[in-house]
């Protein structure tokens, strides 16, 4: 135990102590110097402003300040093709340079929705429905139904498109409705070999009205007699509704 502390109070300890504090030192300073070398510390580089910038354009930027890059794409209709709407990291962050950045730009091709039924929705309905596929409403075009504001038509680029069919996201889709006051012009029925009863019912049938009656030579029991001659005649010119239709009869 004596030579223990007799070897503690000697010189050679003394000198291996010293030699040994100096070891740890400079481990010490050579890890933190290294560290400092391989984390590059105080060469951040600051993440560039790339949404609202082309694709080309911010390849470029990320590729000239040594950055690298993924890019994922989505669609909006409102949207130029091609430009970054999202960056991740955020304009401004400081970062290592070699940093792997995330954009995110429109597409420049709009993907396929299936069409979907929209007769005899209502226009509310149908607006409704156009918007969950990602449709938007163009055109409303009312003619003369009964049925008000049901789709009644459906026309894509001004031709008709059918349930199922396959359209751009994005299309712009025009609605046929009715406007609820039915046809304003009907077509003359023809009443020529009807009785008068007969002529009266198809009239009726038709929102025509019957006009004058007159009597071709004698006759002997009007509920038989047969028309003769009408006016107007059916063509191809139709009449707005509650028209007088003259007639003539004769057995």
């Amino acid at each position: 135990m004596n030579k223990f502390f007799q070897y503690l109070s000697s010189a050679v300890f003394r000198k291996n102590l010293i030699a040994a504090i100096i070891t740890v030192i400079l481990f010490l300073v050579l890890i933190f110097f290294g560290l400092r070398v391989y984390t590059r510390h105080g060469e951040n580089i600051k993440v560039p402003l790339l949404k609202g910038k082309s694709i080309e354009e911010a390849i470029k930027t990320v590729e000239r300040m040594g950055f690298r890059y993924q890019v994922d794409s989505v669609y909006q209709a409102d949207a130029k093709p091609g430009m970054v709407i999202e960056q991740d990291p955020d304009a401004g962050t400081d970062v290592k340079e070699n940093r792997n950045l995330y954009l995110t730009i429109v597409t420049r091709v709009a993907p396929s929705v299936t069409f979907p039924d929209l007769l005899e929705m209502t226009y509310v309905e149908a607006r409704s429905t156009l918007s969950n596929y990602g449709l938007k409403l163009g055109d409303t075009i009312y003619i003369p139904d009964i049925a008000r504001d049901r789709v009644l038509d459906v026309k894509y680029g001004g031709q008709k498109i059918k349930a199922g069919e396959e359209i751009p996201k994005g299309s712009q889709i025009d609605l046929v409705l009715g406007n609820g006051f039915g046809a304003s012009e009907v077509e003359i029925p023809k009443l020529i070999g009807f009785t008068l009863q007969e002529a009266k019912f198809a009239l009726q049938g038709a929102s025509l009205m019957l006009g004058s009656v007159n009597y071709m030579g004698t006759v002997t029991d009007s509920a038989t007699a047969r028309i003769v001659s009408q006016s107007p005649v059916p063509d191809s010119t139709k009449v707005s509704i509650g028209t007088p239709i003259n007639v003539a009869l004769s057995n």
